[in-house]
């Protein structure tokens, strides 16, 4: 593949292009806001190598986006092409495509390498955004997309990156091509694709459905959609030749017979699916098992569009509900969650009855009673097969029609399929066909069991099915209010319950305080935080170890190459973002600045020659300092007088200690053993301070640019107005000459400690456990809401930060907790790999019931998905117990193998299945079996 020159010139280091950066940064925006007004499918979008945007983002000054889930080598490469900030160079788009820069295709023929990430590996840009891209630098190679519309009742927009890749076998000679078609695209225009690869009149060719190399279905000519065909990514599908004489040896068995087809056409039988008589609506069900002398259900992949008919004709001593699931391509997440899903007894038992009375058609809010029909169809597929793996290509197309998140070939997660399924399920299942409307009372002070019933009553007169039946509880919330303490009490339903994961292992991290108000000279604090921490648990222990005052705030970034790199004032922004070799400064400052104009000032080495005068980026030193400006209109002496303000505490004739070295992390903090006293630290000498301060005062000051690539001198009467300055924020460089360097001890500002050095003797980390039971006390812990999630007081008439608390009131036959492995933080996507110690047998919840009616909460475990590897990528299994056999079964994906019930518990668990245990059989589970050991 070769790359096309730019065609642009450079001259001392000047773009010849036509446009400037910022010039180029403008017209972008504008037409991406464009195109955003103009959303419609047929757009066209193009895939452009995130490595190459990236570097033109930081020419034109576009801050990188630290939501880009990189490694840590990555981050620091860019961090450095930052402080460079070159021009680009011509598009190149060769780490993205197939062959990479020895691609040789036509350009229409070039295709995207597997398993590429948006963000991390290319962006998306309209069509006119990469016309002015392609203008200004040339490159490539192009790599247009369409936009698509999804989804049936919930519409929306989406790029298909990945079209449809389809492998055409040619009966006639057996020759294969590779045919790429959207998947909205429908069968006659793969009809005309076909027969113009091959050659061949459309009347004389019949195209059949292919998948697994074996025939299933005959495809017709038609507006239908390749996807409503459920036709999968790199399936094959078979041409043969209609004239009267072609026979293919393709559909016939070893002795040269006619092998069986197993039609995928809805039958127009009256038996269903459902096990009833078909629905007058035309949701048929059924797939009538149209079987043929010859053929055979017992070995090679079945789909889900065979016969389920055999369920009453498995061999007898033959084990049901061992049947795999087929990837279809990142189908792992679907598989895990499925699995479980139909080694639940009650849906089990639910689903092999006849339940087509249920059908809910008419709700505005189900799926026309597709979904339960699908799943129905696949969980009787599943429980029929014996140990044949089961292609679920009818039930993917549904999933892709109904929850079009779900759609295409990416991986997801098995939370979000499980709670929209259960959701789905319900809703199509949903017993009540009109819902009435109910006006919810406040608890006024009435005992819980009355409010609580009268919740679950109102619940049940609008909710009611087998999912409502065994998923689903209810849990009581209180809110108080922090100003009146008004307190509120609602009683809500639940279907699982996401389960934070509370570390016990801590990190120490150093950080060095600096003062906005110029007062005392920078100071390391190393304060213990939580491993699986966040943002403002830092911050916390910060405030104690530094005696922050209830007026002043601190905000938090990180310095790199003599600049900030970012800031991190995101509270729920995880610690694990935080890195040890990194520098991290906090800057105290009175929390009404927060309303002022931020003044950032950066250091850089005076050169002698003037020829380097105006160089940027390799001079600069020391950590940026920032303070606030007062006044609505700032002038270059309030400037100037402000630098001079906060350089006061590096004075070399102040009196203060320069903090003492240690042996382990380079800074002993004094501050961290002695009792606070501010009295001695923050008074500076106000009479020299002042004597200071002279309008004589001669700072080389230029205001310059949030990359620093920009400089212009600064003069006293320059005037700015704070309500138009850009984000509100300030930049200046201060050029260190000989006088400077006499007058201030620069080094306070250099050599930063990194966040943790470790020692000589650094202890080896152990692998940290916690237990099912601490991540549900973490879970019901009184916490105060966050300043994104506000309450309505009624009383006070005002949103307020109320502190809240989660108990269980009642509890269903079937639970299921949800581990938050993932945390998801404005620099980091993180997954949390604590093994977490859950009871197999006898989970008692009986503590965590407010409800004391009674009944049983002792739980047994029966099914566990399971999560391997990291985000954007990783594994799906799952573990399930045939709880007639009362054995354990690792399914991962077609393969199921026995698995020991001592070996299921691993760090890997992610979403835990449990059943209520009944008092009778309590006794039997209290110890497990050991019948069934694998060898």
């Amino acid at each position: 593949m070769t790359i096309q020159d730019s065609g642009f010139m450079m001259e001392d280091g000047v773009s010849c292009l036509p446009c400037t950066p910022e010039e180029q940064k403008r017209i972008v925006s504008e037409l991406k806001n464009e195109s955003e007004r103009n959303l419609k499918e047929g757009n066209l979008y193009f895939v452009i190598s995130s490595s190459w945007f990236r570097r033109w983002e930081r020419y034109v000054g576009i801050e990188a986006d630290g939501n880009l889930n990189q490694s840590s080598d990555c981050r620091l490469l860019n961090v450095t092409s930052l402080m460079v900030a070159e021009m680009p160079g011509p598009i190149d788009n060769s780490d993205i495509v197939q062959n990479g820069s020895d691609c040789d295709c036509k350009e229409d023929e070039i295709q995207l390498r597997t398993m590429l990430m948006e963000g991390q590996d290319y962006v998306l840009v309209p069509q006119k955004v990469w016309e002015k891209l392609h203008e200004w630098y040339k490159g490539g190679p192009a790599l247009p997309r369409k936009m698509i519309l999804q989804g049936v009742y919930h519409r929306n927009f989406d790029v298909e990156v990945y079209p449809l890749c389809l492998k055409l076998i040619d009966s006639r000679d057996e020759s294969q091509s590779v045919i790429w078609l959207s998947r909205k695209a429908s069968v006659s225009e793969l009809f005309q694709k076909v027969c113009a690869i091959r050659g061949i009149e459309q009347d004389k060719v019949r195209i059949w459905d292919y998948f697994n190399k074996r025939k299933h279905a005959q495809l017709f000519a038609s507006n239908k959609s390749l996807e409503e065909s459920n036709l999968q990514m790199d399936q094959d599908i078979l041409l043969e030749q209609v004239d009267g004489h072609q026979s293919s040896r393709f559909g016939m068995d070893s002795t040269g017979n006619e092998l069986a087809l197993v039609s995928m056409e809805p039958s127009r039988s009256s038996f269903t699916i459902a096990g009833g008589p078909a629905l007058a609506n035309g949701h048929s069900s059924g797939y009538k098992s149209n079987l043929y002398p010859g053929s055979s259900l017992g070995s090679g992949l079945t789909d889900i569009g065979d016969s389920f008919d055999a369920y009453n004709s498995v061999r007898k001593g033959e084990t049901r509900g061992l049947a795999g699931l087929q990837n279809l391509g990142n189908t792992c997440f679907m598989n895990s969650a499925l699995q479980c899903l139909v080694h639940t007894p009650p849906l089990v038992e639910y689903f092999l009855k006849d339940y087509s009375d249920e059908i809910n058609t008419q709700n505005p809010l189900g799926m026309h009673g597709e979904l339960a029909l699908a799943f129905g169809d696949l969980l009787r597929k599943l429980w029929s097969s014996g140990q044949t793996a089961t292609a679920p290509r009818v039930f993917k197309g549904k999933l892709a029609r109904f929850a079009p998140q779900f759609s295409g070939y990416n991986q997801h997660d098995s939370q979000e399929l499980l709670a929209f399924l259960l959701d789905g399920l319900h809703e199509d299942l949903n017993r009540v066909k009109q819902k009435p409307y109910i006006e919810m009372k406040d608890a006024d002070g009435r005992p819980d069991e009355e409010v609580a019933a009268e919740s679950w009553k109102n619940h049940k007169a609008r909710n009611d099915s087998i999912i409502v039946d065994v998923c689903q509880g209810q849990y009581k919330s209180t809110l108080v209010c922090p100003v009146c303490s008004k307190i509120s009490i609602t009683f809500d339903p639940f279907m699982y319950l996401s389960l934070p994961l509370p570390s016990t292992i801590t990190r120490t991290m150093t950080v060095t305080v600096f003062y906005g108000d110029g007062s005392v000279l920078p100071m390391p604090y190393t304060v213990s935080v939580l491993k699986n921490g966040f943002c403002k648990d830092l911050l916390l222990a910060l405030r104690t170890a530094c005696c922050l005052k209830t007026d002043e705030n601190l905000l938090l970034a990180e310095v790199y190459e003599n600049k900030i790199y970012r800031y991190l004032e995101v509270p729920l922004e995880p610690l694990v973002s935080i890195k040890d070799d990194e520098h991290i400064v906090a800057f105290r400052y009175q929390k009404t600045g927060m309303e002022k104009t931020k003044l950032v000032i950066f250091h850089r080495w005076q050169e002698k020659s003037t020829s380097d005068y105006l160089k940027s980026g390799k001079e600069l030193f020391g950590t940026p300092l920032i303070t606030y400006l007062e006044g609505d209109q700032i002038s270059g002496a309030d400037i100037e007088t402000a630098v001079s303000k906060v350089l006061v505490p590096f004075k070399r004739t102040h009196s203060l200690v320069k903090p003492r070295m240690g042996k382990e992390n380079d800074f002993l903090s004094d501050g961290l053993d002695e009792p606070c006293s501010s009295s001695d630290a923050n008074t500076v000498e106000n009479a020299e301070f002042e004597g200071t301060l002279s309008t004589d005062l001669s700072l080389r000051l230029h205001l310059t640019d949030d990359r620093v690539m920009t400089f212009k001198p600064l003069k006293k009467d320059s005037l700015f107005e704070s309500g138009k300055i850009f984000g509100k924020i300030l930049r200046v460089v201060l050029d260190w000459t000989d006088r400077e360097q006499e007058l201030y001890d620069a080094s306070y500002m250099k050599d930063l400690p990194e966040v943790h050095k470790a020692g000589f003797a650094a202890k080896k980390t152990r692998q940290e456990a916690i237990s099912l039971s601490s991540c549900l006390d973490a879970f019901l812990v009184e916490e105060p809401l966050g300043p994104d999630d506000m309450w309505y007081c009624p009383r006070c008439k005002e949103h307020r930060q109320a502190v809240k608390k989660l108990d269980l009131w009642m509890l269903p036959e079937i639970i299921v907790f949800h581990l938050k492995r993932f945390t998801y933080g404005r620099y980091l996507k993180n997954k949390i790999d604590t093994f977490v110690n859950f009871p197999i047998h006898t989970l008692d919840l009986s503590k965590y019931v407010l409800n004391k009616d009674g009944q049983s909460y002792i739980y047994e475990l029966y099914a566990i998905s399971n999560h391997y590897g990291g985000l954007g990528g990783g594994h799906y299994t799952a573990y399930a117990k045939l709880v007639e056999e009362n054995r354990w079964y690792h399914f991962d994906d077609s393969h199921v193998s026995p698995v020991n019930e001592s070996d299921i518990k691993t760090s890997a668990a992610y979403l835990l299945f449990y059943k209520r245990v009944r008092s009778e059989t309590m006794m039997e589970t209290e110890e497990p079996s050991q019948d069934h050991s694998i060898s």
